[in-house]
Order: C-alpha cells, then sequence, then structure tokens
C-alpha cells in the first residue's frame, strides 16, 4: 500500500531528524484538490504541538509547522523514496506528496496479480462479533431495522477482509416487558382484555390474534406465554425471512434472551462478577451498580425492589457472554438506544472485553413526491423493509441506506432510488459496471490478453488514465480506514468515485484501438477497474450487473 510506505517513510524522517521522539498519530489522505499532490499529511502540525510541549526539538528551539515540514522534506530526499516524483510543502504546514508513474504501473499490477484478494489484510488473532438489527420480535422490520442491518452486514465483510474473525450476531429479545406486552396486545386484539395506548398494532397483530384464539383464551392469564408463541411465529415468519431471502444478510448466531442468556444463568453470573468486584451495592431495596467508576453518568439499577432483573442486567449478560467466548464486541443500534451508550460501556469494562463499540444510527426518513411518509410501529403504520425492497430492489436500498453516515438523520427518496438514470447513483455505478464487461465481450480471450499486458503498463500515461489508476491503488486504504473507523458510507462514496473515474477515462480514451500494445494496456486498466468496482461492489452487497 503507497500510504504506508509513505507513513513509514514519514515516522523514519522525524526520529532522525528531532532525535527519539515517539510519533503521535497523524493523517496522511489524498486530496480531494489534485493540486495539492496525490497524497498530503498534517504531520508537521502534529509535531510542532509535540515539540512545542516538550521545549523544543533535539536540535534546538521551537519551530513552527512550516519550518518543521521543511525538516521533514529535506530528510525524506535524503532517501531513496522511488515512489514519488516530488515532495513539497504548502501552508499552513503540510507536505504533499506526488506520485511516481513507475509507483502506479507497480500498483496497478498488484491487483492484476491478486484479484479478488487486492486489500485483503493479514489475519489477526482477535474476534470481533458484530450484533445489528436485533429488532423486538414484535413484528415485521421496519426501515431503521433496514439501515441498520445493512450497516452491520458490510462492516462484517470489511472487518473479515482486514484479517479479524468475525461473528454476526442477532439478538433476540423474547423476553421480558416487551413480550408481555406483545401477549397483552394479542389478548386486546381479540377483544379478549381491554385496549391501552402501549400495546403494539397492526394487521399481523389482528391476524395472528384470530388464528390463535382458542390459545389466547386458554392462555390470558399467563401474558408472557402469550407473548413468547407470537415472538417465536414472527421470528419465524416475519423477521428471518426478511433478513435473510430480502436483505440478503445471513447471521452466524441468533441469540435467544431467554435460552440463551436467562435459561443459562448468566444473569447471575454477571451479578456475581459485580459482587466479586465490590461494584454492587443496595439502596432503597433495589441493587445497584457503580458504573459512574467507569464512565456513565449515574449509577444504574441491576434489579429492582421486587426482585426483577433490570433490562441493563440481562444485557450485561448477554455482554459477559460474549465476553465468555473471547470475543469483542461492536453493537448497532437504533436512535432511541442513545442513553444506551454509556452504560453498556462501563459495563463492557467492568467485564474486560478487549474491544466494545456502540454504533447508534440516526432515524430514517422516507419521502415519495417530496412528501414524507408518516411511520409508527407501535401504532402499526408503518413500511416495512420488505415492501421498500420490492418497491426499489435491494441494491438501491442497499445503497440508498449506506451512503450517509450512521450518525446523522437521512432522507430516503423513492423516487430517485426507483429512477434508472444517471441521477441515480446505483444506476450510474453500476453503468459503469457494464461499460466494463461490454468492452470484454467484444473480444475473444480478455483474460489472458489483460493478464499477458502486465509487463506493457508504461504505456498509460494519458491523464485520464493516471487518474483512474490512483483511484483505484485507493482501495486498499479505503477498506483499511473503514475497518478502523466503521464509517462503511466511505465505500459508496468510493463506487462512485471510481465509477466516474472510469467514465472519464472511457469517453476520453478509446481501450480497443489499431494499436495492439495500447489496446492490451488499456485492456488491463479495464480488468483492474472491474476487479475492484466488483470488490467494492461486493462489500456494499450490491450486484455488478454485466449488462443494463
Amino acid at each position: 500500500m503507497i500510504r504506508q510506505e509513505i507513513r513509514q517513510a514519514i515516522v523514519a524522517a522525524a526520529k532522525q531528524r528531532f532525535g527519539k521522539i515517539e510519533v503521535p498519530d497523524f493523517s496522511v489522505e489524498a486530496p480531494e484538490n489534485t493540486g495539492y499532490g496525490d497524497y498530503a499529511t498534517n504531520i508537521a502540525l502534529i509535531l510542532a504541538k509535540v515539540l512545542s510541549a516538550r521545549g523544543g526539538s533535539a536540535l534546538g528551539g521551537k519551530k513552527p509547522p512550516m519550518e518543521i515540514a521543511r525538516d521533514l522534506v529535506a530528510q525524506l530526499t535524503t532517501y531513496d523514496l522511488q515512489l514519488t516524483t516530488k515532495i513539497e510543502v504548502a501552508t499552513p504546514g503540510f507536505i504533499n506528496f506526488h506520485i511516481s508513474e513507475k509507483a502506479l504501473w507497480s500498483e496497478l499490477a498488484e491487483i492484476l496479480k491478486k484479484k479478488d484478494k487486492y486489500g485483503a489484510g493479514a489475519k489477526k488473532k482477535e474476534k470481533i462479533q458484530v450484533e445489528f438489527i436485533s429488532a423486538n420480535p414484535t413484528g415485521p422490520l421496519t426501515l431503521a431495522n433496514g439501515r441498520g442491518g445493512f450497516l452491520g452486514d458490510v462492516l462484517a465483510r470489511v472487518l473479515k477482509c482486514s484479517g479479524f474473525q468475525v461473528e454476526r450476531e442477532y439478538y433476540i429479545n423474547d423476553a421480558g416487558n416487551q413480550v408481555r406486552t406483545l401477549g397483552l396486545s394479542m389478548l386486546a386484539a381479540a377483544e379478549l382484555a381491554p385496549e391501552a395506548e402501549e400495546y403494539y398494532r397492526g394487521p399481523h397483530i389482528v391476524r395472528w390474534a384470530k388464528r390463535n384464539e382458542g390459545f389466547l383464551k386458554k392462555n390470558k392469564d399467563d401474558h408472557e406465554k402469550i407473548g413468547r408463541k407470537a415472538a417465536d411465529y414472527f421470528l419465524s415468519a416475519l423477521i428471518r425471512p426478511a433478513v435473510e431471502k430480502k436483505m440478503k444478510i445471513i447471521f452466524d448466531r441468533w441469540t435467544s434472551e431467554y435460552k440463551d442468556i436467562r435459561e443459562k444463568k448468566f444473569v447471575e453470573k454477571a451479578v456475581k462478577i459485580f459482587q466479586k468486584k465490590g461494584l454492587a451495592y443496595d439502596k432503597e431495596g433495589a441493587v445497584w451498580l457503580k458504573t459512574t467508576e467507569f464512565g456513565d453518568d449515574k449509577d444504574r439499577v441491576l434489579m429492582t425492589s421486587d426482585g426483577f432483573p433490570t433490562y441493563f442486567l440481562v444485557d450485561a449478560g448477554h455482554y459477559l457472554a460474549t465476553q465468555e467466548r473471547g470475543f469483542s464486541k461492536i453493537n448497532i443500534v437504533g436512535a432511541d438506544h442513545h442513553g444506551y451508550v454509556s452504560r453498556i460501556q462501563a459495563v463492557a469494562k467492568i467485564l474486560g472485553l478487549k474491544k466494545s463499540e456502540v454504533i447508534v444510527m440516526q432515524l430514517v426518513r422516507l419521502l415519495r413526491a417530496g412528501k414524507e411518509v408518516r411511520m409508527s410501529k407501535r401504532k402499526g403504520l408503518f413500511v416495512t423493509i420488505d415492501e421498500l425492497i420490492d418497491e426499489v430492489g435491494l441494491d438501491a436500498a442497499r445503497y440508498f441506506f449506506l451512503e450517509k453516515s450512521p450518525d446523522t438523520h437521512m432522507d430516503f427518496n423513492l423516487d430517485l432510488a426507483k429512477e434508472r438514470s444517471v441521477k441515480n447513483p446505483v444506476y450510474y455505478i453500476q453503468y459503469a459496471h457494464a461499460r466494463m464487461a461490454s468492452i470484454f465481450r467484444k473480444i475473444k480471450n480478455q483474460k489472458s490478453k489483460a493478464k499477458s499486458t502486465s509487463q506493457k503498463l508504461k504505456l498509460l500515461k494519458e491523464a485520464e488514465e493516471s487518474t483512474l489508476i490512483k483511484k483505484l491503488i485507493q482501495f486498499p486504504e479505503v477498506v483499511d480506514d473503514t475497518a478502523r473507523d466503521y464509517q462503511v458510507n466511505r465505500l459508496t462514496r468510493y463506487a462512485y468515485e471510481l465509477a466516474r473515474a472510469f467514465n472519464n477515462f472511457y469517453e476520453k480514451q478509446r481501450v480497443i484501438t489499431d494499436d495492439k500494445e495500447i489496446t492490451a494496456s488499456r485492456l488491463a486498466l479495464v480488468a483492474a477497474s472491474q476487479i475492484v468496482l466488483q470488490k467494492t461492489l461486493g462489500f456494499l452487497g450490491i450486484s455488478a450487473p454485466a449488462k443494463m
């Protein structure tokens, strides 16, 4: 990876120029303005603060960022950095790197050599469990479930490619108050109990109640039993089909709160751990946990005064089960779980998880003809993820949900998602892939021709060719960055930028020409583009059509 080579050279130069120094974290990024080079770093701006804090550099005196940048460039130019043609300083202290054609051709050859293995990281020992969707089994999956579901699926793919051992988990909340509420909702739908504002509603509730009227009458006093039976049905008939057949997500583990956490005594185990650590205490008849000592804003109740475990305690048992299996945790939750983050992170610290991250998904607003489609799952007025996929297709649903950072609210434009034109980014990206495929349909033995030209890539010197190669070689960096910060929206942006770079190349340069060597070299470039675009779309779970 070219960026990694630059980073290593910068660290070596900093240590050699400024003595024994712990080089802090710094960025090496491809700037949007290509006039600032192919890569730029803020290392001098970061070092200025470090050197100032310790009273100056080993060479004496405090230095401004521009001077530090010039010192680093002077040091870097003493190295045999064949991957650069020019290294320069820009205000207020950035260092810009211009990559050589030789380095570009070499990395392009790597893509052709590694094919779908390009961008893959070395195997790591760390085991990461990604928990996502985990919707209460009280009815169909909604748009909010879809947004978190697609993000979790893509993140799991990226982490696996980066070398981690990854497990996808769906946590089934099939016990506790929401299950009892579901049971009461069924009795109310069958007119065997009075209605209440907090009950679940919708056609699925009414249908189940009618089909199970005899069961409801027989067990009308056991609300949890009714709720669990209904939840089991909704899980098998509505949720799993939506997840596996519509969303195309396969979970490695479906964890039942009732069977896998409560019945296996993980709740009690968690309490004993808290007590042993001296973190549990009694107050007003309830049992509390000292979560403030681990970053929470207040202590939390574990057991209510009437002896029932809180949701928080059950979640602690769930995290304990994860920790005992040797996994760190990434938990993707809905916007209504914002207050959940600090308390569960406190539990993760207490239990000793190597890593615990919580990603909070913000709300989705569905727009049709510029107007919002109102939704309320409890009132039974909502659009299911099944319905959305049926209307716009899986590819569009995935892309539009994934293109925004999870910490931002999003508008899902139904009209744009269904449009078959370059205005629709999904169509535009897939059309670029179809163009690649069409080129190879025009010739025979395309694979051998693309492979045989790996030594002739030096013929690729046109501006559009260089721009496309530079975009292609950013792919491992995109994967690496996404595995670090979980911003999978970076992949949608990269897919679009890659499609744009290819389309620009395709429109400005003929691939199949009278010059056999030029043709072979450009076919190699198209082959590499197809490899990377297919890999990117594969991460996103979006198809790469050969024809449009």
